[in-house]
């Protein structure tokens, strides 16, 4: 009796299988990197390259960074960049074209300061790149990354491989397009359309993580809750365009006083939240005075032709000292606020301590 084929032996049927393998993964997961992944496994399978990884391009600085690569930790990659034209992914993502190379020893655009980690095995032990492919990952007539496959059997190649090559760049790029308009749903649940803020919803959200890692790492963290004192009268003389501009650039400017790992939000009106991680009260004031003392030196809508200036109550409250839950801490930092509000406003509360100067 003849021995059954595998599937993998008819090329045909094989190559079915890793359409059905890719186009499972697209529509089984949200996470980028996984689907990436599995595509780029379906590659290594068909290709066998002796090593592959996968770049994105940062248009901002035009560079390419590694999404993902064999091997290799997200830490690895995170420092490794490619300029846009430096090295063979470098050309392919500047110009949009694919690029085969038998010897890149022998190709000037080879530059083995940009090999990146496809220049290295798991174990650290530095191969030698002899041929490498690079596909650009293409949408829309963007160039949206590169794919880089080393040290393949360049003799089994055909223009039918080729060509299957490119389809699966296609699908990269469909994950990759896919990832993004995901990213951008997300962005808009959580951002306030005026100022450009995280909004209340996702204030809540992150308040319960933030309580959540503070119990259990027995930490601390603080809130600041800020209300512009005045502000109607912005509105009522100059209107609600140059009102919500104000909004937006108070909020922004905010932000930009704070620490990277604090998080301001708008609460509602004119209202805003500070979000400090690991802060206790005494440094959580001093974030507040200085809130407080940055605004003052401040003037906004000068896109208009104006000058104003804002003044704000600013309240504070600390977990676990001055509330355990979510409502708890806003309400204790909102009191605050209130404190100042109903004296001399344009000032600093801190709960437990009362005003401030």
């Amino acid at each position: 009796m003849a021995p059954q084929n595998s599937i993998t032996d008819d090329p045909n049927l094989r190559d079915l299988l890793v359409f059905h393998n890719v186009a499972r993964a697209l529509t089984s997961s949200l996470d980028r990197d996984a689907i990436l992944r599995a595509i780029m496994q379906q590659m290594e399978q068909f290709f066998k390259p002796e090593t592959w990884s996968l770049l994105l391009l940062d248009e901002a600085h035009k560079e390419l960074y590694y999404a993902v690569a064999v091997g290799h930790t997200e830490a690895d990659l995170a420092r490794l960049r490619v300029p846009v034209g430096s090295g063979l992914a470098g050309w392919v993502a500047a110009h949009g074209e694919s690029l085969i190379v038998p010897e890149v020893s022998q190709d000037p655009r080879f530059d083995a300061n940009f090999a990146g980690p496809g220049g290295r095995k798991d174990a650290g032990r530095p191969i030698r790149v002899r041929s490498a492919i690079c596909m650009p990952l293409r949408s829309k007539l963007r160039t949206l990354g590169v794919i880089e496959l080393l040290n393949c059997r360049l003799d089994t190649l055909s223009d039918y491989t080729i060509s299957f090559l490119h389809v699966l760049c296609d699908y990269a790029a469909i994950a990759i397009e896919n990832a993004r308009a995901m990213e951008r749903i997300q962005e808009l649940t959580i951002t306030d359309e005026t100022t450009g803020l995280f909004n209340v919803r996702h204030l809540y959200r992150q308040l319960e993580t933030e309580i959540e890692r503070a119990r259990r790492f027995k930490s601390q963290f603080s809130l600041i809750f800020i209300d512009l004192d005045y502000f109607k009268q912005i509105n009522d003389e100059f209107g609600h365009l140059v009102g919500s501009r104000v909004l937006a650039e108070v909020g922004q400017g905010f932000k930009s006083l704070v620490r990277e790992v604090d998080s301001v939000y708008r609460y509602g009106g004119d209202e805003f939240i500070v979000l400090l991680p690991e802060t206790n009260k005494i440094a959580a004031r001093k974030a507040a005075e200085h809130l407080l003392s940055s605004l003052r030196d401040m003037r906004f809508a000068r896109t208009d032709g104006l000058r104003l200036e804002v003044r704000a109550s600013f309240g504070v409250a600390t977990y676990p000292e001055d509330g355990i839950s979510v409502h708890e801490i806003i309400r204790a930092a909102d009191t605050m606020m209130y404190l100042v509000k109903g004296s001399t406003r344009n000032n600093v509360a801190v709960a437990g301590m009362g005003m401030i100067g």
